[in-house]
């Protein structure tokens, strides 16, 4: 629902001159991390401020070419791809469709139900073969990853410290907040989130002075002072999230994009590469910043749904689809470890600018949806979009024969 991660903490260092200074020059992607020169980074920094000011035309031009602007990793797909077969059409007007995508600037619209698509509708020059960026959607990607990484032993469990695995934050206000408090934002560390705030801890963290061969986001983190005890107070924390990218990336002792290729991307069967924006460290950022073809924002969807088993450890997103936090937002609403969570059971990942993947399990309904909205975030558009997917869920509730899944 917010601007997060890379995008987020630098937007408001140049806002003053976002809004006439041209694009810089695309730069070259997915090369791996390759050290930025400081023309390049202040390039970095320049593109980072102005994607809130960028035209509707220049949204719908960058939003699926992310990679011609900021440098990242690519996250390699397999050659065994999950099947969606066809199945048959959700009962709801193409006209009402047509309305919704028009007035919500969706590029992508895909229902898919066990495992069968239902509806699948591309825009705004988005394609099948095309990905688009996710802003906070990632963040549910970020977070299956430390399912992953317990499956596999580099992290015991969500009950250890967050010092175990980055000993720089000990002495810090995260001695004694867990990996699950991290994870449910309910660290009980100060932080302000507010982007049109330049003091803000979002807009402060990405031009921090870390000390040499520390991480300029546990530099940065380890100076905020605890406002609540551990695990009574939910804040939103972009922060927080990239110190989960950090976590992960020390306990596995590899890149993101690698450990997300090799436990997600290549065993679920994703259908295509994914590209992952690195901050000006070369560092994946945890918050934000995957470019995803939609039927894979889809089949991510579907993991979270029938629980990944072989990929997170068991029970993994049982856990990490539960409300754990009261947002404020009434009876229903509430967060898990990095998936937002709905009345009905459902739930789902967010980012701005009209990003979503909703599961409703009762239906065993994903719904994903890509847009290129004229605001960051909306109030109204929200509303909408809430009301649409209830329509969708409500449609998906007409019997379906089961379609097998065929990889």
């Amino acid at each position: 629902m917010r601007v997060t991660g890379l995008i987020a903490a630098m937007l408001l260092g140049g806002t003053a001159m976002a809004q006439s200074a041209p694009l810089p020059a695309p730069t070259a992607a997915a090369n791996g991390g390759v050290t930025l020169t400081e023309q390049n980074r202040a390039k970095l920094q320049q593109a980072g401020a102005e994607v809130l000011f960028w035209t509707q035309e220049q949204r719908d031009r960058n939003f699926p070419h992310m990679e011609d602007i900021f440098p990242g990793h690519v996250v390699a797909a397999g050659k065994k791809v999950l099947a969606l077969p066809p199945g048959p059409a959700l009962p709801i007007p193409a006209a009402d469709v047509d309305a919704f995508m028009r007035a919500q600037n969706v590029a992508g619209l895909i229902v898919v139900q066990q495992g069968a698509i239902r509806l699948e509708r591309y825009a705004r020059g988005l394609t099948r073969e095309g990905r688009w960026t996710s802003f906070s959607v990632a963040k549910s990607f970020t977070s299956t990853l430390v399912g992953a990484a317990i499956r596999d032993g580099f992290i015991k469990s969500v009950d250890e410290p967050v010092t175990k695995y980055i000993p720089e934050l000990a002495g810090s206000a995260y001695d004694g907040v867990t990996i699950a408090q991290l994870l449910t934002m309910t660290s009980g560390v100060k932080w302000n989130e507010d982007y049109t705030d330049p003091n803000s801890d979002v807009a402060r963290i990405i031009s921090y002075p870390a000390p040499p061969g520390m991480d300029v986001t546990v530099a940065y983190m380890r100076t905020l002072p605890r406002e609540a005890a551990p695990g009574t107070k939910w804040v939103y924390k972009t922060g927080e999230t990239n110190l989960i990218g950090v976590l992960v990336n020390k306990a596995v002792k590899m890149p993101l994009a690698t450990y997300l290729s090799e436990r997600v991307w290549k065993p679920f069967g994703m259908e295509r590469d994914a590209f992952w924006m690195t901050d000006p460290a070369g560092l994946e950022v945890g918050g934000c910043c995957l470019s995803i073809s939609l039927r894979d924002y889809a089949r991510m969807g579907m993991m979270a749904m029938e629980g990944g088993p072989g990929i997170v450890a068991p029970g993994w997103f049982a856990q990490a689809t539960r409300t754990h936090a009261d947002t404020g937002r009434g009876a229903g609403y509430g967060y898990g470890y990095q998936w937002w969570t709905y009345p009905q059971h459902r739930f789902g990942a967010v980012g701005v600018f009209g990003q979503s993947v909703t599961v409703d399990p009762a239906t065993k309904t994903v719904v994903a949806i890509v847009s290129a909205w004229p605001k960051a975030t909306d109030q109204e558009l929200s509303r909408q979009r809430l009301a649409f997917l209830d329509r969708l869920f409500a449609a998906a509730k007409a019997p379906l024969a089961r379609t097998p899944r065929r990889r």
